[in-house]
Order: C-alpha cells, then structure tokens, then sequence
C-alpha cells in the first residue's frame, strides 16, 4: 500500500489535503489550522490581499512559506483578461509559476465560466505558468483544460462554500477515469465524510476552505480532514468489496460436516 507523492508539473506534494486562508476567526486559527491539515500547499487570493495593513502585516506573513507551497487564486475574476493579468500580478508578487485559476460566470452560484476558463488557461500555460483551473464537473471541459496543457484539472464537488458535498460522483469518477493530469476536487466539502468519498472515488486531492474555516472548532476540522483524506485514498488503493443485492453470511455455512472431518 505504499502509495507515491502527489505531482503537480513539476511540483510535488506530500499530502493530498490542499487548503485555503479564508473565512477563518484569526488568522491565528487559521496557521493552527493548517498545521492540523498536515497539508504541503494553501491557497490565497490574491486580488483579497490587503497591502495597505496598518501593521504592516498581510495574510502572506502568516503563511510559512518553508513548510507550504502558496498557490496564488483568481478568485474575484469574472473575464479571462483579468484572470490572467492577476495571476501575471501573483508570479511577481510570489516568485511561483503555480496559479489556480478562477473565472467566474455566475455571482450566485459562483460557478465557473467555462469558455472564458478555457481561454484564459490557453495563455497562461503558453505564458509558462502550472495551471490548475477551478471547473464544472463536467468530462467535456475538463478534457480540453487537459487537452491545452493545464497540469491538473479541479471539478467542483457542489457550489463553492456550500458544504453539500459530492453532489454527482458519477461525473467526478468519469473526469478521473478519462484524465492523464490529477484530478483535485475543489469546492463543496463541507465535513471529514465528503472528503472521504471524494478520495474513494480516485480522485488525486481535495482543496477546501469554508468546510474547515466555518466549522465550530477550525483545527479540530482540520484534523478530521486530514484523516478522512488519508483514509479514503487508502480505501480507493485497497479496493472496496463488491456491493450484493443480497446478504452474504461472514461466515459461510456450506460443507462444514466435509470440512470437520
């Protein structure tokens, strides 16, 4: 069961668990939170980073870049030109080619636009940049996110921050099935069993933010996270029994005179 670390291009994570810096009480909660994870990589916005703090401080200060890879968002863009002229603005401000890339289409559903996505995920690979776009769990358009070069394709689990879970784990498992890039579910986790049964279905990660963020006890979610990630990719790698119709006694009864004898 020995199972291999997680590659993102050229990019390399030891835990599968990828979280955000949003939502959380104190930031703080939030550096404990990560610590509890045992996540390798968070994910900031960059266009919500106040530069201007009277302390002089930025959520970037409380990220320890030594133990995290900081992956820079789009979130906040709703055309490819913004998306892509953030993430240009996130490569100098951070010294890193990885971008998560957001392009929203809808301000209530916040789902993703996926022409303006696809367009923006053109350039910015093309611009040398790892890019992992946020998407619909949808195989057509993860396919030709793959197909111009992103390094990882991101499904929404369920609408962003609405802890509903794994709403369509058939579309997530068709995504995985068809992909030659890792497969990360991002948005909709919102406790330790959606974790679970997103890894189970095969897919490579899971991002998630407002599910720890929003919890009651942040660090203690944190924790459950980590766990429910690292059990569900172990039950994914040991294969789930075969689901009957019918009961199937632990214990057989058959042949036990033969076998007393």
């Amino acid at each position: 069961m020995d199972d291999t670390t997680l590659r993102i291009g050229r990019h390399e994570l030891a835990s599968r668990l990828i979280v955000g810096t949003g939502k959380y009480p104190s930031l703080e909660v939030m550096q404990r939170a990560h610590a509890a994870s045992g996540t390798s990589m968070v994910t900031v916005a960059i266009r919500r980073i106040n530069l201007d703090d009277s302390t002089g401080k930025t959520m970037l200060d409380y990220v320890d870049r030594s133990k995290y890879a900081i992956l820079p968002n789009t979130a906040g863009c709703t055309t490819a030109k913004d998306a892509v002229l953030t993430a240009k603005l996130a490569r100098e401000l951070l010294g890193t080619d990885l971008i998560k890339l957001e392009v929203i289409g809808d301000p209530e559903t916040l789902y993703p636009d996926t022409a303006e996505t696809i367009v923006a995920a053109r350039e910015l690979v093309r611009d040398g940049f790892t890019v992992l776009p946020y998407i619909v769990d949808d195989p057509t358009a993860c396919k030709r996110l793959e197909d111009v070069g992103c390094a990882a394709v991101m499904p929404l689990g369920a609408p962003i921050g609405s802890g509903l879970g794994i709403c369509n784990r058939y579309s997530i498992s068709i995504i995985k099935e068809r992909s030659s890039v890792p497969v990360i579910v991002d948005a909709g986790v919102g406790t330790a069993s959606d974790a679970a049964i997103a890894m189970e279905l095969g897919v490579d990660a899971v991002l998630m933010n407002t599910g720890i963020a929003a919890a009651r006890e942040p660090v203690a979610m944190a924790h459950a996270m980590r766990l429910a990630v690292e059990a569900g990719r172990i039950a994914f790698r040991a294969g789930r029994m075969e689901k009957r119709l019918y009961a199937n006694a632990s214990s057989p009864m058959t042949d036990l005179i033969g076998s007393a004898r």
